[in-house]
């Protein structure tokens, strides 16, 4: 199998994410968890939805994401909602800090997913949208919706 040939399985995705923020940078971490987080996840029970990424002391850190307790784990399951560490390289992090200094940008993660057997996530560098920007982009939604339709139905005819 080439190195090209990764095996990605997408675990979760923060849609939200992509509806609130405008995404100028992409990167893909590793995360720090334990065993029974991993079987966790893998039943599917992870969530990002309120998770946001900090840079504290030069490391990176997952606040807020849910993992769910593994039911047949023991009495020593980690807190649902503890802080995970991410796994970067220095400049990375570096650079992450810098462009998060910058009046408006924020780290959110992106998405989680397997790459051949390991958790990744995709966080990015973000700046809030502002409510007309959602508007429009509820509008162009709808207008590719409705093309979509269109061609549906001129398929059929």
């Amino acid at each position: 199998m080439s190195a090209d040939a990764k095996k990605i399985k997408l675990i979760t995705e923060n849609r939200r994410a992509r509806f609130e923020y405008h995404i100028t940078r992409r990167l893909e971490t590793g995360i720090v968890l334990t065993g029974t987080e991993v079987k966790s996840i893998r039943q599917g029970h992870f969530s990002l939805g309120e998770a946001y990424v900090a840079v504290r002391d030069g490391e990176l850190f997952l606040i807020g994401a849910h993992i769910r307790p593994y039911e047949q784990g023991n009495r020593f399951n980690p807190d649902p909602t503890r802080d995970r560490k991410l796994l970067a390289h220095k400049h990375e992090i570096r650079q992450l800090d810098v462009a998060t200094q910058q009046r408006g940008m924020t780290l959110v993660p992106l998405k989680a997913y397997f790459v051949d057997g390991r958790v990744k996530i995709e966080i990015g560098v973000a700046r809030g949208k502002k409510l007309y920007d959602k508007r429009e982009t509820i509008k162009e939604r709808s207008q590719e919706r409705d093309i979509r339709q269109r061609m549906k139905e001129m398929s059929r005819d």
